[in-house]
């Protein structure tokens, strides 16, 4: 089943949160976990068609990798990422340690610190970050319905090491 693009802006509007507030005020604080900026990543046939489509959506375009099959759209808070030929499924992203403009955070929590709550939680990542490196890391996760989850740090661990 197809989610029409209509519906897919209802999500992503959904989710896109002020980055001062508080994203769920009904999880208990011993249950919070702060993967840091969200987008989508969605898997395209053509790029071009793609991005002229969101662009009539009101995205603009914040990162051109055209030449390497990817860029990134922007609507406000809200990120989606279009990827010709590099995933097989849509997935949702993380980012830990950037803001929504792609810009470092002071203080975040670290990939390899998602990594082992999540691990204590019960959840086997498929593609675990290397916890002894202090770079950037990636884990890959799959939800119960078989759905990709990225959690993509690109900047190094942050100095108060949380």
């Amino acid at each position: 089943m197809k989610i029409n693009a209509l519906c897919l802006l209802v999500v992503l509007a959904a989710c896109a949160t002020d980055p001062g507030s508080s994203a769920d005020d009904s999880s208990s604080p011993a249950n919070s976990l702060d993967l840091g900026n969200f987008s989508v990543s969605l898997t395209v046939k053509d790029l071009a068609a793609s991005r002229a489509f969101y662009e009539k959506l009101g995205f603009v375009m914040f990162a051109d990798t055209t030449a390497q099959n990817y860029l990134i759209l922007q609507n406000g808070t809200t990120t989606v990422g279009l990827f010709q030929g590099m995933f097989e499924k849509n997935m949702l992203t993380f980012n830990p340690g950037w803001t929504n403009k792609a810009q470092p955070l002071e203080s975040f929590t670290d990939v390899r610190d998602i990594q082992q709550t999540l691990v204590s939680r019960g959840i086997q990542p498929l593609v675990r970050a290397d916890e002894a490196s202090s770079g950037p890391a990636s884990l890959v996760l799959v939800d119960p319905d078989g759905n990709p989850i990225l959690i993509d740090q690109h900047v190094p661990r942050p100095a108060t090491g949380q």
